[in-house]
């Protein structure tokens, strides 16, 4: 499939995108393989996804979904950054862990000398960040790669926030991808999030495509 220039694939639970990276780009790669050395799951979603195949607007903050870890871990990824990205929470590893990740608050990263993006890190917290997580799907740009959170996912959950920003995300995602979509999967989260059949027709379309 080619759009705007780019060539993308799906195959099985890997993405093939062909494009030329911009610069923010290249910093959600370089943060993404800072998590992955560290051996930190993680999965991006929310704002980015769609940006990242070519929907393109600015967007200044960069979502993460993160394991479970401990202070330990999380301590000597704090230590490996520090001199390279700044906290906006607080200067304070300890509190950043304490009084943000572990109660499930993001803690937010900035590359210094830059204005934007932000990184947000936040621990799973729910059964269907869970899920975003377990279901990841691996992203293949040239020799890079990331995970991101699964479109079957991604899609119902931008319905859910249900700004016009976020439908126009999910109309996108939607028909970039529907063909290559597990209808069974998405039509469990639209269900879960309580999505009414006249928004899933009228955004969507769903029904008519999905049709004999």
């Amino acid at each position: 499939m080619s759009l705007n220039g780019m060539k993308i694939e799906f195959k099985n639970n890997e993405i093939t995108l062909d494009k030329n990276l911009s610069i923010i780009d290249g910093m959600v790669l370089d943060f993404s393989e800072i998590l992955a050395k560290n051996n930190i799951r993680h999965v991006l979603f929310s704002k980015y996804i769609p940006i990242l195949f070519g929907n393109g607007r600015e967007c200044e903050n960069i979502d993460f979904l993160i394991q479970n870890i401990s202070f330990e871990k999380f301590l000597k990824l704090w230590l490996e950054i520090e001199n390279t990205y700044e906290c906006k929470n607080t200067d304070d590893p300890i509190d950043a862990y304490n009084a943000y990740l572990k109660n499930h608050h993001a803690v937010i990263l900035l590359k210094k000398e830059s204005k934007m993006p932000e990184f947000s890190i936040k621990i799973i917290k729910n059964e269907m960040e869970r899920l975003t997580l377990r279901y990841r799907k691996k992203l293949v740009t040239g020799d890079r790669d990331l995970f991101i959170s699964p479109l079957e996912i991604q899609i119902p959950y931008n319905l859910f926030r249900g700004s016009q920003e976020d439908i126009d995300d999910a109309r996108f995602l939607y028909r970039l991808a529907k063909e290559k979509l597990n209808i069974t999967m998405m039509e469990k989260f639209l269900s879960d999030l309580k999505i009414p059949d006249e928004s899933i027709d009228m955004f969507l379309k769903f029904s008519s495509a999905t049709s004999p």
